[in-house]
């Protein structure tokens, strides 16, 4: 499996890449696969200030639904529109086309609190 060093790493599978003040938050290898097929992402968040850990999402696979979970605080900026018509990106390309959203940071201290890609693949193991 593929766990990127460049990215964080929430308790909740979700990846976290810092752009600027901003950050691209995605699903990880491991939670796509553990979720199978997906078929359908619904974000309604987009434009809201939701704090680390709520949910900001589902993702609908063949045989599960799936909350998705602020892994840091901030503004839901984008949603990622290629999601709408291939939600599938998130299994064949979970690091790169496959993100989610686009948040502003309200705290980046929260970052610390992310693990690295080691601690990741030690906490699944």
């Amino acid at each position: 499996m593929n766990f990127p060093e460049n990215l964080k790493y929430s308790k909740d599978h979700e990846w976290v890449r810092v752009e600027g003040k901003n950050v691209v938050v995605g699903i990880t290898a491991f939670a796509q696969g553990e979720l199978g097929d997906i078929v359908y992402v619904d974000i309604d968040t987009e434009g809201e200030t939701l704090d680390k850990d709520e949910v900001f999402g589902t993702i609908e696979a063949v045989k599960t639904v799936s909350d998705i979970f602020m892994p840091v605080s901030g503004e839901v900026l984008e949603f990622n529109a290629k999601l709408e018509n291939k939600p599938e990106l998130i299994n064949t390309d979970s690091y790169g086309d496959g993100w989610v959203v686009k948040i502003a940071l309200s705290d980046l201290s929260e970052l610390e609190c992310l693990m690295d890609s080691v601690s990741y693949q030690e906490m699944i193991n």
